[in-house]
């Protein structure tokens, strides 16, 4: 932990953002330049374009700022860690080219505007977190292209528009987080194709209809949360299918 310095970059490649902490670089600005051919910067730091698989600024750096557009030029970057990192402004589209990312972090920030449609170009990707921002609009129906997700956690956002039914193709999904957010729609019975899911998370939501029988595949399913929409009708039988004895289930505040 080298935080509370004034340590100038660039740093030993074998410390990340988390370990270099948070660091006074105000008169670091004019000691060095990157290498155009080699490097790119971001957020007053020079990363290699080549050998930079996994990006971790500090927060001193990124509070505040946007992300930048020159981010796509690291084109071997498989984790990028920009959760509670203070960010501000829209996720630019250019995100998508990166696309031997297999974690993309972004929760806990300000970020605004929809969520880009290239994200569904990371079909490389295992885990997306972009819960506890702004985001608005729908939920872009390419995110059915990520087959390889195991994570999908989208909460504490204000997305409005229906679960698009693509969302039945990401088959390795253990964990499906659409939380307070302003979802409308049914839920879709494609559903019922994640028999892997383990947490179904779509509480604080205004989705209404009834719930999908489908659901009784969901064999693995740890906990279910549709509390506090406008669900109506019967509970399916189906539900018997689930391992009730062991589950949390929470369906109160509803219309059933």
């Amino acid at each position: 932990e080298l935080s509370n310095n004034q340590l100038c970059p660039p740093y030993p490649e074998c410390l990340t953002g988390e370990i270099v902490g948070d660091q006074d670089i105000s008169e670091c600005e004019e000691l060095y330049v990157c290498n155009e051919e080699t490097e790119v910067e971001l957020w007053g730091w020079c990363y290699n374009i080549e050998e930079t698989t996994i990006l971790e600024p500090s927060y001193s750096s990124t509070n505040g700022e946007f992300i930048p557009i020159e981010i796509e030029q690291l084109i071997n970057l498989t984790e990028l860690r920009l959760g509670h990192k203070g960010l501000i402004g829209e996720i630019p589209s250019e995100i998508g080219n990166l696309i031997n990312l297999n974690q993309l972090r972004l929760y806990g920030n300000q970020l605004t505007g929809e969520i880009p449609s290239e994200i569904g170009n990371l079909i490389n990707l295992e885990i997306l977190h972009l819960e506890n921002n702004q985001l608005t609009g729908g939920i872009p129906p390419e995110v059915g292209n990520l087959t390889n997700l195991s994570g999908l956690y989208l909460g504490g956002n204000q997305l409005t528009g229906e679960i698009p039914l693509e969302i039945g193709n990401l088959v390795n999904l253990w964990d499906l987080y659409l939380w307070n957010n302003q979802l409308t729609g049914e839920i879709p019975p494609e559903i019922g194709n994640l028999t892997g899911l383990y947490d179904l998370t779509l509480y604080n939501n205004q989705l209404n209809g009834e719930i999908p029988s489908e659901i009784g595949n969901l064999i693995n399913l740890n906990h279910l949360y549709l509390d506090n929409n406008q669900l109506s009708g019967y509970i399916p039988e189906e539900i018997c299918n689930l391992n009730t004895t062991y589950m949390n289930i929470e369906l109160s505040n509803n219309q059933l």
